[in-house]
């Protein structure tokens, strides 16, 4: 069983950035791809990046591209997410996900969930 604890939430201006941590426990971080996923007020959860089990291949909602970078860190059981550029559409609850399968299925097929951190963006 794994288990996900997100952080570095908070309250942030337009334009301002943020630094989201997802740290992983009860499992080999390596064999899992991770992602991160948000839910808005009144919406769906939706996905928002994810990245291979070795780092090297990353995807993005095209709301979040050439703005939020994921990364992550196999030694320390850890996956970011740099979030540059925030507008107030941004704002939402963030979640980190694991996946044994590829980034790119639906969610349901994810495996574990943290949850969540409050990411708000002022105007």
């Amino acid at each position: 069983q794994v288990q996900l604890v997100e952080s570095g939430g908070g309250l942030v201006q337009a334009g301002g950035s943020l630094r989201l941590s997802c740290a992983a426990s009860g499992g080999t971080f390596s064999t899992y791809a991770m992602g991160w996923f948000r839910q808005a007020p009144g919406k769906e959860r939706e996905f928002v990046a994810g990245i291979s089990r070795n780092g090297v291949i990353t995807r993005y909602a095209d709301s979040v591209k050439g703005r939020f970078a994921i990364s992550r860190d196999n030694a320390k059981n850890t996956v970011y997410l740099q979030m540059n550029s925030l507008k107030p559409e941004d704002t939402a609850v963030y979640y980190c996900a694991a996946t044994t399968g590829p980034t790119n299925q639906p969610m349901g097929a994810w495996n574990y969930w943290g949850q969540g951190t409050q990411v708000t963006v002022s105007s």
